[in-house]
Parts: C-alpha cells; structure tokens; sequence
C-alpha cells in the first residue's frame, strides 16, 4: 500500500531519481522519460473526464484506463529482469490488451467507413481524447525506444499502441453522440485556395 506522507524531499534537487528498484539515475533519463510521458497522458485523460463526455459508457472506461496507467508507471519505473517470476511484479499484461481490442472493435462497429483522415475537433471531449492520443503515440515511441537498450515489458508499448487507436474511436463516437461532424482532412485545400488568391491579384 503506497504511503505518502511527505510531497517534497529535496533528494532530486541535484537532478537525480530513483527508479522502483532504488537504483539512482538522472532525471531525463530514458525510463523516466518513457513513464512521465505516461503520467501526461493520464492527465490528459483526465482532463477529458473533467470536459465531460456525451457517451456515459466512455467515463468508466477512460477511468479504467487511468488505473492502467499508473500500473504501466509501475512497470516501466522497475527494469525487468532475467528470470523474473510471474506475478512477482507489477506488469502490463496480454489481457489488458485484449480488453482494449474488444473495445475498440465495439465502438468502431457504430461508427461510419471513413473516407479521409480525421483531424481534432468537433466537440470539446473528441478535442481532448484527440489531444490524449497524440501525447499516447509519443509516449509509445518513448518506449520502444527504451526497449531498444534496456529490458521492457513486451505489453508496455503494445498497449499504449492499442490505447491510442481507442482513444482515436474513441474520439470520433464522441462527435456522433454530440451531434458533431468529424472534422476530415482535405489534402491540399489550402495550396488551392493560395493558387487561386493568386491568380486573381
């Protein structure tokens, strides 16, 4: 049980941290990198939560999500280990990604074929799970990019993946049940609207 009686120490004041196992390291380093970009997603998440939701059934989802991130935080901030048993660690596990597949494949069965891609807009929360997808992929290219050089858990980034492709379904159910029009990419709309400013100076 986590026992938090003090919010200040001091102890990273000289640019240090320590990762879950106790070991010290600097502050940008990878790992903490990787699971601090998990922290802002999460606060995004919640402050989607906080802008309201016009489907009821995403709050309790996303708020499932919080908790996963948090776990996720858990196991990137412990270095996996050669031989580590099962269960003996917090981990991200396979069906924690399934659970967010089947989501998936829920909501995008209600959604319409799309035609082009989709920018953020529309509502206010399709804005925000927007806004919580990208900072996702980043967090996701974070550490995969830590698992090049050092153990990861194999469901770390396969979740996130998963969590941004949700997050993106996510997005655009929001903006059907508030009666909002996905905001779709039309390429080169504007390189026309310059050719024709243009022609008629």
């Amino acid at each position: 049980m986590v026992n938090l009686s003090r919010i200040y120490t001091g102890t990273g004041d000289g640019g240090k941290t320590h990762l879950g196992g106790g070991v010290a390291v600097r502050k940008w380093d990878l790992r903490i990198e990787s699971y601090g970009t998990v922290d802002e997603l999460n606060s995004a998440i919640g402050l989607t939560l906080a802008a309201g939701l016009a489907e009821d059934d995403h709050r309790a989802l996303l708020q499932a999500i919080q908790n996963d991130l948090f776990d996720l935080g858990a196991d990137l901030c412990l270095p996996q280990k050669e031989g580590e048993a099962e269960g003996s660690v917090l981990r991200v596990g396979a069906a924690r990604v399934e659970e967010l597949e089947a989501a998936i494949d829920h909501i995008n069965a209600s959604l319409g074929t799309l035609r082009s891609f989709v920018m953020p807009g529309g509502s206010v929360a399709a804005a925000h799970l927007h806004l919580a997808r990208t900072i996702c992929r980043r967090a996701e290219r974070a550490v995969w990019k830590l698992a090049d050089r050092e153990p990861v858990t194999a469901q770390a980034p396969i979740y996130l993946n998963r969590l941004s492709d949700l997050l993106f379904v996510m997005s655009r159910a929001e903006n059907a049940a508030a009666g909002k029009e996905d905001v779709l990419w039309e390429p080169g709309k504007t390189q026309q609207s310059n050719s024709e400013r243009r022609s008629s100076d």
